[in-house]
């Protein structure tokens, strides 16, 4: 069985899977990273969004064989040392229900943020409507999103690392 090596969360990491696993399943059956959760399984619910290489992108339709020498980084390799402003920001507008579309719904809005430290309702709604929430929390999204960026405007204008 082929070997596949990128860095996962910082940490280079190496997975023997066939090369049409959907990175999600090396992810959390092989490599024990269960943050990405398993929604819809073809790329439609955004629940386990992550990034590659910065980017958001679906590991459900993601084979391992495609991020060999990439950057992948899950919700758990999000923020460091501490919580990212946007797990702060979720926090402190309290937009988890049951959670489990949360982990995607970040790494959306981290993805957002990162091109747009100033996004309309308008902005957030387009970039969140990929990401299904059961529970409807998408008010609290918006707000957690806007509470963020304003975090990230003010290092960001401090000079302080953004992320």
């Amino acid at each position: 069985m082929p070997a596949y090596q990128f860095i996962l969360n910082g940490q280079t990491v190496s997975v023997e899977a066939p090369a049409d696993l959907p990175l999600l399943w090396a992810l959390r059956d092989l490599l024990g990273v269960t943050g990405p959760k398993y929604g819809c399984g073809v790329g439609v619910c955004g629940a386990c969004t992550s990034h590659l290489d910065g980017e958001a992108f679906r590991p459900c339709i993601q084979p391992v064989s495609g991020v060999a020498g990439t950057q992948v980084t899950t919700i758990e390799g999000l923020g460091g040392p501490g919580l990212h402003p946007v797990q702060q920001a979720w926090i402190a507008e309290d937009v988890a229900q049951c959670g489990f579309c949360q982990p995607g719904q970040i790494m959306a809005a981290v993805s957002l943020l990162r091109k747009n430290l100033d996004p309309t309702d308008a902005d957030i709604d387009a970039a969140m409507s990929d990401n299904v929430c059961r529970c409807g929390t998408y008010v609290r999204i918006r707000a957690a999103i806007k509470r963020a960026a304003r975090v990230l405007r003010e290092k960001a204008e401090g000079g302080t690392d953004t992320r």
